[in-house]
This record gives C-alpha cells, sequence and structure tokens, in this order.
C-alpha cells in the first residue's frame, strides 16, 4: 500500500496510532545506526533510505530520475515491511542477516528483499539495526555498480550465443551450397560414362 504522502513526517502523521507506534521503533533504530551517506525521504510511497543523487549521481537505474534505494519502510493494511535491497544484491550479508535473525529465536519471514512481520515483538531490531549499521554508502554503490556490471556481462553473453550459433549454421549452409553442384556434376558425369558391361557387349557386335 503505497502512501501519497510528500514527507516521512506527514506519512508517519497519517497512520493509525497501533501502527504509528511499531513504525516509529523500527525507524529510529534505523536512524541510529544509518550512515550519514543516506538520506531518509519517502520514495515509491514508502519511507525510504538511498543515496542521494548528490552523492551518487546515477541515479537507480531503473528509474535515473531515482536517487539509489537502499532500503524502504511501510506499514501495510494488516502488517508491516522492510525492503533491504542491500540485502538482496549482496549474498554475504544476506546470510548474515539470515542466520541473526534466527538466532534470536524470532520467526523470519522474508522474501527476495522484504521482511514482514505484524507487531513490534516480531522484529530483531538489534538485527536490523546492525544490518544498517555494516553497509555505508560507499560500501552499498560499490556492491550495487558490482552488480549491474555483472548482469550486463550476463545479457551480452546471452546475445553472443544465439548470434554464434546463427554465424554457425549460415557456414554449414554456405558450404553445402558450393557442395551440392560438385556432387551433381561428379554424379552426371558417372551416369554418362559406359559401364565395362557396356563396353563388353558393343566389343561382342
Amino acid at each position: 500500500m503505497q502512501s501519497k504522502a510528500k514527507t516521512v513526517a506527514e506519512y508517519i502523521a497519517s497512520l493509525p496510532s497501533d501502527q504509528r507506534e511499531v513504525l516509529a521503533a523500527v525507524r529510529t533504530v534505523i536512524l541510529a545506526n544509518l550512515d550519514g551517506g543516506y538520506q531518509e525521504t519517502m520514495q515509491y510511497g514508502m519511507v525510504g533510505y538511498s543515496v542521494p543523487h548528490s552523492r551518487y549521481p546515477a541515479g537507480y537505474h531503473c528509474d535515473p530520475k531515482q536517487p539509489l534505494p537502499f532500503a524502504a519502510l511501510a506499514a501495510q493494511k494488516n502488517s508491516f515491511s522492510l525492503h533491504l535491497m542491500g540485502l538482496y544484491m549482496n549474498p554475504a550479508e544476506l546470510k548474515w542477516f539470515t542466520q541473526a535473525w534466527k538466532a534470536t529465536g524470532k520467526k523470519l519471514d522474508m522474501g527476495k528483499a522484504c521482511v514482514r512481520f505484524k507487531k513490534l515483538d516480531d522484529v530483531a531490531l538489534d538485527v536490523v539495526g546492525e544490518a544498517f549499521r555494516r553497509v555505508s554508502a560507499d560500501a552499498w554503490i560499490a556492491t550495487y555498480e558490482t552488480s549491474l556490471a555483472g548482469n550486463a556481462q550476463r545479457k551480452a553473453a546471452g546475445k553472443k550465443g544465439p548470434a554464434k550459433k546463427a554465424a554457425a549454421t549460415k557456414a554449414t549452409k554456405a558450404k553445402a551450397a558450393k557442395v551440392a553442384p560438385a556432387k551433381k556434376a561428379k554424379a552426371k558425369k558417372a551416369s554418362s560414362k559406359p559401364t565395362k558391361a557396356a563396353k563388353k557387349a558393343k566389343k561382342a557386335r
């Protein structure tokens, strides 16, 4: 559920009191551990934590007008969501996060990059704080660019494969086209040449 609020304060104020308390508690932990290179703004209808254009001018590759997103926090109709894009692109950090969360004894309800919870007691706040503290803005930019470069290489390799196969097929057809007339001419010459039996019969006459 995306909000149309223009500011974080406006967004929080628009929530029911019970949701406001939960989201505010998680937000407090995030802000206490957030690297100074990030900014907190409304992004995609959620409380977003991103690298501003002043620090990373290229912005988000899916929409360069957007600052590079790192995480987001939102209240849904019956639950809350904490989006951790920084973990999704960093397998080592994701592994640490899942192990650290489970070690607290709390159940982890997580998709590729989204942690879902219904009440504050469901959240491993210390782990959330540490997850933000561990990844500086510069570290996140490096991870992000490495991931983009890897995607570009895989995409290029995927295009090269079919092109190489098409070139090989074309070469095979061209070779076959050259060989076919030669085979045909050889067969015609062989059919017009008198056989040994024909020669013997002609000699007997």
